[in-house]
């Protein structure tokens, strides 16, 4: 019995013994579970703290920038208004921005980035050549601006004419005449601009002029019995006061929000130079000098569109010119000439300007003028029954144009240079004009 017993009792105990070993063998893996869940724990909150600390960083960077762009766009305390370039550049064409000389005060359209230190006529426009004073952004209020202006034109003309009759074709029966003429004009003017308020301008020209006349009607040799006597050379000199000036300009845009400034201009000329009808005359009706000024008032209604795209500026002007006619009364046998009315005239201009920096700049452009053809009213001193009373008559019109090329330079902040040169682009304009103008800011106004 007692055998069996133990080997009952062996029997029972078995499934413990067997079962012993596999809850060891679990106890020891569950160890190295709970320790991967823990390490994967930990990475998990090391990679929360980077992303954390990453952030941080983030915002500080953020805050940098922000702080950054604050200072770029905070306004500089310069000396006088703050013009971006591109408006700098388009009051400039005027006469007169705090340094065009004559230029006009307007705040900044936008708020402009600065690098380094800016130029001590940082402040001043850039000035358009090419405009002389055709119309521009107007003086700002009190400023007073003078202007010294030497002016130099020359012209040149050949023809030949053919009096007589054709018989056939290439046989001409007749005189050839060859008719040159040229003329010197040199000009020297003094102006003053007055900004009355920061809209209107007044300002008056008052120019010298030495102007040269040089005639020559000579026949082809051997078309007259004698070629010496058939010549006609005449020239003729004058100088003296010319016609004065007298403008004024509103700017009715004043270029905001990317709009181009828009100025009225009405400038008017006074005949105070020699009538070229009252001068003296020999018995052939030939000028004993030359004259000084045109004999007729003008009034010349316009205006100009000036707009900046730094660092370039468009700009245009267009005006119509009204001649006033009057009785002239002179003898040039075998006529008289009882009337002339001057004709009209539609101008236009165009151009760009380039600025290199603030104190140089180049201006291109063309102009273009149609001048209408002038009324004459003449009677013969000793009338025929072919024209007995007085007869009207109008000349042709004449197309006008002209290459333009312009520099300016600023000397200091009251005082710049602008040089321009004109070349006539059609036969009836004249063929060189070339100008050199020194506008200087005397009052700088409020």
């Amino acid at each position: 019995m007692r055998g069996v017993r133990a080997l009952l009792l062996a029997g029972a105990g078995l499934p413990l013994l067997l079962a012993a070993p596999a809850d060891a063998a679990q106890r020891q893996r569950r160890p190295s579970l709970q320790a991967q869940l823990d390490r994967a724990m930990t990475l998990i909150e090391a990679q929360r703290q980077q992303l954390q600390t990453q952030s941080a960083e983030i915002a500080r960077l953020r805050e940098r920038v922000d702080a950054g762009e604050a200072a770029a766009t905070a306004p500089l305390p310069p000396i006088g208004p703050v013009r971006p370039p591109a408006v700098v550049a388009a009051q400039a064409a005027a006469p007169g921005a705090p340094g065009d000389p004559a230029g006009v005060l307007q705040p900044p359209l936008a708020p402009l980035e600065r690098v380094g230190q800016a130029p001590e006529d940082e402040d001043r426009p850039i000035e358009l050549a090419v405009l002389d004073a055709q119309g521009s952004v107007v003086t700002r209020k009190g400023q007073l601006t003078g202007e010294l202006q030497f002016d130099y034109a020359r012209a040149d003309r050949n023809r030949a004419i053919f009096r007589g009759i054709e018989l056939v074709e290439a046989v001409l029966v007749g005189v050839f005449d060859i008719n040159e003429s040229r003329q010197d004009v040199l000009t020297a003017s003094a102006a003053l601009r007055y900004g009355l308020t920061d809209r209107l301008e007044l300002g008056m020209r008052v120019p010298f002029v030495y102007r040269s006349d040089a005639s020559v009607v000579a026949p082809i040799a051997g078309s007259t019995p004698n070629d010496s006597a058939a010549t006609l050379d005449s020239s003729v000199s004058g100088r003296g006061i010319g016609d004065i000036e007298l403008s004024a300009r509103y700017q009715l845009i004043d270029g905001r929000a990317g709009l181009p400034f828009v100025i009225a201009n009405l400038q008017g000329v006074i005949p105070t130079g020699s009538d070229p009808f009252a001068i003296p005359r020999d018995e052939l009706g030939r000028p004993t000098r030359a004259s000084t000024g045109a004999g007729f008032w003008g009034l010349t209604p316009g205006l100009t569109a000036i707009l900046p795209t730094d660092p370039l500026v468009l700009f245009t002007t267009l005006a119509y010119t009204f001649n006033l006619g009057k009785n002239v009364d002179t003898r040039i046998p075998p006529v008289i000439i009882d009337y002339v009315d001057p004709g009209d005239a539609l101008s236009a201009n165009a151009g760009i300007g380039i600025a290199f920096n603030q104190r140089t700049t180049m201006n291109f452009g063309y102009a273009h003028s149609w001048a209408f053809g002038t009324k004459t009213l003449t009677s013969l001193i000793e009338p025929t029954a072919a024209w007995p009373g007085q007869r009207m008559t109008r000349s042709r019109d004449l197309q006008i144009g002209r290459l333009l090329f312009g520099v300016t330079y600023r000397v200091t902040d009251r005082a710049s240079v602008n040089w321009s040169v004109e070349v006539g682009a059609t036969d009836d304009a004249t063929d060189l004009r070339t100008v050199l103008r020194i506008p200087t800011v005397l009052l700088r106004g409020s």
